[in-house]
Formats: C-alpha cells, sequence, structure tokens
C-alpha cells in the first residue's frame, strides 16, 4: 500500500505538500487495518512502514509505504480455481476477508483527500467524492489493487460496481469519524518527525493506542 505519485494531482504539487499528505495517505492505511480490523474482530496482521526521507538536493522525494498488512495477501488465492468449490462458510470467510482489504485500500487515499479538502478550506463530502476520484489523491495503485480484488470475487461487473461503492462509503465512514481521525493525524506527524526508515507495527500500535484512550 503506497502512494502514486504519477496521480494526476501530483505534479502540481510542492516538495513539502506532497512529503505531508503521503505521511497522511499511509497513515490512512495503517489506521484502518489496526483500528478497524479490530472492530470487525478480524485476526491481527503485520504491517510496517518503510520511510525514504528525500534527499538534500531535493533529487528524490519524501515517500513511505506499508508493507504487508492484508488478510489476503495476493491474487489470484493460492489453491483457489474456483470459488463454486468452497463452502458456504468459506466463501463467507473470504468475502469478510477481501472486503476488509479493499476498504483498508481505500481509506488511505481518502485520508489522503481530507487533509487536502480541510487544508484548502473545501468540504470533505461523500457526495463530492467517489472511488475515481481517489486517483487525484495519490490513489492510483491502491485502486487497481481494489478492483483486482473485486474482480476475482464478483463475475458481475454491475454487482462489483455497487459493491465497491459499498465499501467506499465505508473506507469514507472510517475516515470521517473523529476518533480515527486523530489517530491518523497523530500517526502521520509522527511519520514527519521520525529519523528511522522503518516505523514497526509495534510502534504504530502505541501511537493508535494512545491516541484511542485520550
Amino acid at each position: 500500500m503506497h502512494r502514486n505519485y504519477q496521480s494526476i494531482y501530483s505534479y502540481v504539487q510542492s516538495h513539502q505538500k506532497l512529503t505531508i499528505q503521503t505521511a497522511f495517505h499511509e497513515a490512512g492505511h495503517a489506521a484502518s487495518i489496526y483500528i478497524r480490523n479490530k472492530e470487525k474482530q478480524l485476526p491481527p496482521v503485520f504491517f510496517q512502514i518503510e520511510i525514504t526521507p528525500p534527499t538534500e538536493n531535493n533529487n528524490q522525494l519524501y515517500s513511505a509505504k506499508v508493507i504487508d498488512g492484508q488478510l489476503i495477501k495476493d491474487l489470484p488465492i493460492a489453491g483457489i480455481k474456483s470459488l463454486e468449490y468452497l463452502s458456504i462458510e468459506e466463501r463467507r470467510d473470504y468475502q469478510i476477508a477481501y472486503e476488509a482489504d479493499v476498504v483498508n485500500l481505500l481509506v488511505g487515499p481518502l485520508a489522503e483527500a481530507k487533509y487536502v479538502l480541510e487544508r484548502d478550506d473545501e468540504p470533505f463530502s461523500l457526495d463530492l467524492l467517489n472511488t475515481h476520484a481517489l486517483n487525484y489523491y495519490g490513489g492510483s495503485s491502491d485502486i487497481r489493487k481494489a478492483y483486482d480484488y473485486i474482480n476475482f470475487f464478483i463475475s458481475s461487473e454491475q454487482h462489483r460496481e455497487v459493491k465497491m461503492h459499498e465499501l467506499f462509503v465505508q473506507a469514507f465512514r472510517f475516515i470521517e469519524n473523529q476518533v480515527n481521525w486523530t489517530c491518523v493525524e497523530n500517526l502521520a506527524k509522527y511519520l514527519l518527525q521520525s529519523k528511522k526508515e522503518v516505523l514497526s507495527c509495534e510502534d504504530a500500535v502505541k501511537i493508535f493506542d494512545r491516541s484511542l484512550a485520550a
């Protein structure tokens, strides 16, 4: 899970703005992986955040990316040639897992969108955003991955779009929640100040738990 720097929105941004947006983007992914999965009583998954600071001459942008953190790591799923051979219970478990992963993918660019829109005194509104708008907030690779999941598990194009919208709304509601947003803000600030090249899952969880307890 990482911010796509080839998005339509990126090229007009200063390095400083992109650095902050990247931090919020990855903090959103991490917060959703930990907090939302826990709320849904899903198995805990390991993740870490790799950080590459900018070079002094600015030839290299600040970058950060969440590594792992997915309940279903690779597609197509190893050993599954057709979902029709799965039991009802197995199908349900896979559906719960892929839906959680899709939401966690969408939360990253939505976190960046919320930061950018509020910074620019514009409304963060479900009526003004959709999945494809996230391309403007570094979400191209996240959206492609999300559609990989949806396309694998749902054969009907119409049903895929309905499901994607449903999961987009869930991701939006997660970011809209003030407690969750405080967790995202606190991790983003930590990422921007940190001198570490790798932020461990344990360190991120400590930041979230302190935020949730405040």
